[in-house]
């Protein structure tokens, strides 16, 4: 009886030994941090991953703290992917197309020129291949990489000069980054790519003639239109994606319940940013013709937009020849913009048409 007694006791211990082994491992408290390239007042770039973390603290009862440092914390607006990588953040924030110097693959994520419109583009994220192909790209860097949030057409730039010709962009000092950049460099512009929080100061110094933010909801803020006044509208990235990176090891080692957390979030942050934008930008340019009369608002003239078709293009034929993931990637952006922009035609493009033609 004593020999069964204790066995029975050593079986309930131990039971409640995993029990509470288990409850520890499920109450303890994981803190990540992470950096994005925007300081945190530079809505809606910042909001993502700012409501991200809100999200997963609320959802993982605080299981999982994600504090989310700007520029102004870490000091490299433009260091966050190497922080990512390296583990020193276990999550970042940013565009993919300003590491195509250490990554050419990365340029296609946020916003290709002349290319998918934000519906297209998010259809092929989520149901065309583009996800899996992100994640084929970012894996040899020991990351994750998602959808961040999305601009939607971004405005073509501040210009102190009015571009009549091709001619005229010559010599031009313009801060415009992506496969954008390249276009412009290959049409005798001068490309730099500088953080946010430098373009004013650079435009207001004549150190640059021009440059492309994002659109009227976040150019406003930053005043560009004091110095520039003629406002191009876009061409070069008809819906730019902003990116979540996260460290691959880090992720890995979260239980299962956080990883689908961290996902869900994720996905529900980068959708709202593109509300937010939206509303943020239909306000503003409200504001712009009212407040701001000096704004001149302009298309490129076609010949321009052609040489920039011309460019676009060419180099893309040059990239297809980098490499096999890379001619994989131009290709699925292809061939699901050839058939995705036949429904868009018929659906959005004739129903604005109509609408427009009732208005007039």
């Amino acid at each position: 009886m004593n020999i069964k007694y204790f066995s029975r006791t050593l079986l309930v211990l131990a039971m409640i030994g995993a029990f509470s082994v288990n409850a520890m491992a499920k109450d303890k408290v994981i803190k990540w941090k992470l950096a994005m390239s925007w300081p945190k007042h530079l809505t809606p770039l910042s909001s993502p991953p700012q409501n991200f973390a809100k999200m997963v603290n609320e959802m993982s009862n605080g299981r999982l703290v994600i504090a989310v440092h700007g520029p102004e914390k870490h000091k490299a607006a433009l260091g966050v992917f190497d922080m990512t990588k390296l583990g020193q953040y276990q999550m970042a924030h940013s565009g993919s197309y300003y590491w195509k110097g250490k990554d050419i693959n990365t340029l296609f994520f946020t916003s290709m020129p002349l290319g998918m419109t934000q519906d297209e583009q998010t259809a092929w994220f989520y149901h065309g291949g583009g996800l899996e192909l992100m994640q084929k790209v970012y894996a040899k860097h020991k990351m994750y990489s998602f959808p961040g949030g999305n601009t939607g057409v971004q405005m073509g730039g501040w210009f102190r000069k009015e571009i009549k010709t091709v001619e005229d962009l010559k010599g031009l000092k313009m801060r415009i980054p992506g496969f954008a950049g390249e276009i412009m460099a290959d049409l005798g512009v001068a490309v730099t790519n500088l953080p946010g929080g430098e373009l004013y100061t650079a435009l207001e110094r004549g150190t640059i003639d021009a440059l492309e933010w994002v659109g009227p909801g976040m150019d406003i803020k930053m005043g560009f239109h004091k110095v520039a006044p003629y406002y191009y509208t876009g061409w070069h990235e008809p819906a730019s994606e902003m990116q979540f990176m996260i460290n691959k090891k880090a992720f890995d080692k979260l239980p299962k319940d956080l990883q689908a957390i961290v996902t869900v979030a994720m996905k529900a942050a980068a959708a709202d940013m593109y509300s937010e934008n939206y509303v943020a930008s239909a306000d503003a340019w409200v504001k712009m013709k009212k407040d701001y009369p000096n704004i001149i608002v302009k298309d490129f003239p076609m010949p321009v937009l052609r040489a920039m078709k011309a460019s676009n293009d060419k180099l893309i034929k040059k990239l297809e020849k980098r490499g096999a993931l890379t001619k994989e990637i131009i290709v699925s952006q292809r061939e699901f913009l050839k058939k995705s922009r036949e429904w868009t035609k018929i659906s959005e493009y004739s129903y604005l048409k109509s609408m427009i033609a009732l208005e007039n």
